[in-house]
């Protein structure tokens, strides 16, 4: 559910969120590839060349992609048992420290993607499988979901330091782990639409 008092969330969920479905829609392509390939090995005794090779590139691109909209969405996995026993000061320094470690670790991992980019297209590696697939092309794409990433966490972080300076209790509703009551919504939410959408 988008936090409609971020601004910067509410600018970024919509790409995110599009990027998110796209890489859905991926996964059920992957999906249906690996079930043809179960039942025409098992009725026909053919393979479907490369679909495990497939399907190792859309798991990285999906995974790549789904960092930013899991950030949005505050969803990557926090240890609570000390932020939620502290007062709001200490909440705001970890909460900051914590964005900050996304950007540069995500900021690091894009770099490095990059060179390993650089590296496929001066080489012209190929895959070490009968298909010798050009490695630069899901290279291309998983790169493209890691420099999202550090875009978007490094823009948190930018916009969780303003926050630090000038509305700390903001900065830690915005960036910090969700309360029980956020939840409870997001669910309450989830439910109202999924039996709007039966009805």
């Amino acid at each position: 559910m988008i936090n409609n008092d971020n601004p910067l969330t509410r600018s970024l969920m919509p790409i995110a969120r599009l990027i998110a479905l796209v890489a859905g829609y991926m996964l059920l392509g992957l999906t249906l590839l690996i079930t043809a390939e179960v039942v025409m090995r098992s009725a026909f005794n053919f393979s479907l060349q490369g679909s495990d090779e497939y399907g190792g590139y859309v798991l990285a691109i999906l995974a790549a992609f789904g960092f930013s909209y899991a950030l949005l969405e505050r969803a990557h996995t926090r240890v609570e048992i000390i932020v939620e026993r502290v007062g709001t000061g200490p909440q705001v320094i970890l909460n900051l420290i914590s964005c900050w470690c996304v950007a540069l670790m995500a900021a690091f991992i894009a770099w490095r993607s990059w060179a390993a980019l650089f590296e496929s297209l001066e080489f012209g590696s190929l895959s070490g499988t009968p298909l010798m697939t050009p490695l630069w092309m899901p290279q291309l794409l998983w790169v493209a979901g890691l420099v999202i990433f550090g875009i978007t966490s490094t823009l948190i972080a930018l916009h969780a330091t303003l926050l630090a300076m000038k509305n700390r209790r903001s900065l830690n509703r915005f960036y910090g782990i969700k309360t029980l009551d956020e939840i409870i919504e997001e669910e309450r939410i989830e439910i109202s639409d999924n039996s709007e959408a039966f009805r």
